[in-house]
């Protein structure tokens, strides 16, 4: 048998499933998603949909653009969350004054009050995955400057 060179069994190992960052991400995505599935299931709410209530808690009445751009989502998709949102009656959708193009997206009351039952959410999260919030912040600052660095080596049209 012959011996392989050291770079050779690198490049080797780096082409393994298991040493691919983007199916460790993708794998734990799918995980976090069936865990929150079951932890919206009393609110409503699927995950998406939850991301948007909390811009909105976080930001109240939002241009449907500016939670398009905090969300990383286009319109084709964002517009549909928005919809059942409203037909939920959690928010609406009402033309700015200032400007008729633009849309922003408002909560109702019952919207807002959802946000009380919402609070566990984050700590069942939390708790499921062991980690202490020290570690977690940790993870979010590291996949943030991930992020960071995969956008700006994109390149632009």
């Amino acid at each position: 048998m012959t011996e392989q060179p050291a770079a050779a069994l690198r490049d080797q190992d780096f082409l393994r499933l298991d040493g691919q960052i983007c199916f460790a991400l993708g794998a734990a995505n799918r995980a976090f998603g069936g865990l929150y599935r079951v932890v919206l299931k009393d609110l409503g709410l699927t995950y998406p949909q939850y991301l948007v209530m909390l811009v909105l808690w976080e930001n109240g009445t939002t241009p449907v653009k500016e939670l398009g751009r905090r969300l990383r989502l286009d319109s084709g998709t964002l517009s549909p969350l928005l919809k059942r949102l409203e037909a939920a009656g959690l928010i609406r959708r009402e033309r700015s004054a200032q400007d008729e193009r633009s849309v922003h997206a408002v909560l109702t009351d019952e919207g807002t009050a959802l946000r009380e039952r919402a609070v566990e959410v984050p700590r069942r999260i939390a708790a499921a995955t062991g980690f202490e919030l020290t570690e977690i912040r940790d993870l979010q600052v590291r996949l943030a400057r991930l992020t960071a660095a995969l956008d700006a080596a994109v390149p632009q049209d």
